[in-house]
Formats: structure tokens, C-alpha cells, sequence
């Protein structure tokens, strides 16, 4: 995947394999609120310590609260050599609107 951006509907899809993985980039609180099952959390200012646990192999879907800050960090990421990273547009505010499962 080339794109830099994925509906919740096409990161549900592309998720349900093991070929993609699915990154939330909040805060350890927001996440405590809700997440996404499958999900990874790693903060965006904790990404450069982590770059070496995101896969460069398969596509990386990216998400926040709303979309910002994981357009930052697919920004960041794609700079970092990660060409597979996608930001989930709407993050998990559209994931949880489309009736998508959530924990």
C-alpha cells in the first residue's frame, strides 16, 4: 500500500490478517478509555524510541483520537523509512462511529 490515508472501513479490512499491524499513537489514558483490539500504543513522543517494534515488511496503520497527531507520525514514520505507514483518517472517534469493535 502506497496511500499515505485509509478509511476506518479499509484499515478494518486490510486488519483482519496478519499483514498489517495497527499502531495507536494517544496518551496511555486514552487509551485505559477505549482502544482498538490489536492495537499497539505507543505514544507520539515515544516514537523514536520505538521505531525498531514498527514493522517496515507490511502495512502500518496509524491512529489517534481524531487523526492529527497520527498524520504527524505516518509524517514522521514515512521520513523514518517505514514507507507502509498509513493514518487511519478520523481515528478512533470515525472507528467507533462506524460501529467497529472497540475494548
Amino acid at each position: 500500500m502506497t496511500a499515505e490515508e485509509a478509511s476506518v472501513h479499509e484499515a478494518h479490512g486490510r486488519l483482519t490478517g496478519d499483514d498489517a499491524a495497527l499502531i495507536d499513537v494517544r496518551e496511555p489514558w486514552e487509551w485505559e478509555q477505549v482502544h482498538i483490539p490489536g492495537a499497539t500504543l505507543i505514544p507520539l513522543g515515544d516514537l523514536p524510541d520505538h521505531l525498531d517494534e514498527i514493522p517496515s515488511d507490511r502495512d502500518v496503520f496509524v491512529h489517534c483520537k481524531s487523526g492529527a497527531r497520527s498524520t504527524r507520525a505516518v509524517r514522521w514514520l514515512r521520513q523514518a523509512g517505514r514507507d507502509r505507514a498509513v493514518n487511519v483518517t478520523g481515528g478512533i472517534e470515525a472507528w467507533q462511529e462506524a460501529g467497529l469493535p472497540v475494548e
